[in-house]
């Protein structure tokens, strides 16, 4: 017994491995993008970020079109036209200067959308402390309903803690975007600027129009009445 733990003392106390050990990042957060409204906060952001800039503030800015080719209004693509007439009205009621074509002396306003989508991320492990406040809530509930005459009491520790967790907790998903603004002069980029964001798999047809599968085609079999 005395060697065995002398070896595994050694083994612990080299602290070796064959193989680098899986570990997980700090707990952070992440904001799921699913309203219009979440499309004009971050064109209020960028709207504060892009004056802030000295090197821009004062230039004239022409916000480029997207390439949609064929879309229209009914085929997707909802984030990029919103987020240019969002963007566009923050920086005209703040005192920017916008041209409607793009000019000599004009730099361009440039918006990319990239989906990630995660085909094999596994399960999604609650943050440390999730099942300890669920728990802490259930135990307090069991309080009141224990000592209390009216056993419905025992039912306000628990509704105040989802009223606390449920407007701010939300499923993960796999469905990502990563949208950038950039101010781009020739061959000079002067602003550049990337937020991720949460989606709804529902929703790609929103972001990424050109990325939406599509349903396979019917086929047709032509009749005549000719040999």
């Amino acid at each position: 017994m005395g060697l065995a733990s002398l070896m595994l003392s050694g083994c612990f106390y080299a602290n070796t491995s064959q193989a680098p050990v899986a570990t997980t990042y700090l707990y952070s957060e992440q904001q799921r993008m699913q309203a219009a409204h979440h499309w004009d906060v971050l064109a209020r952001h960028e709207a504060t970020r892009i004056l802030q800039r000295e090197r821009v503030r004062n230039r004239d800015l022409h916000i480029s079109e997207a390439d949609n080719g064929e879309l229209h209004a009914y085929s997707g693509g909802e984030f990029g036209r919103g987020f240019r007439t969002l963007l566009t009205s923050e920086l005209v009621s703040r005192g920017a200067n916008l041209t409607t074509v793009p000019t000599a002396n004009s730099a361009n306003i440039t918006i990319d959308v990239e989906v990630v989508e995660h085909r094999d991320r596994g399960f999604i492990r609650p943050p440390i402390g999730a099942f300890t406040a669920l728990t802490a809530g259930i135990a307090v509930a069991t309080i009141p309903y224990n000592q209390w005459a009216e056993p419905a009491l025992g039912l306000i520790p628990a509704a105040a803690l989802a009223d606390t967790t449920s407007g701010s907790w939300t499923h993960t998903g796999n469905e990502e975007i990563i949208v950038t603004t950039q101010i781009i002069d020739g061959e000079r980029i002067l602003y550049s600027s990337s937020n991720i964001y949460y989606i709804n798999a529902g929703d790609r047809r929103q972001y990424a129009p050109h990325r939406v599968p599509q349903a396979p085609a019917t086929p047709s079999v032509s009749i005549t009445d000719t040999w």
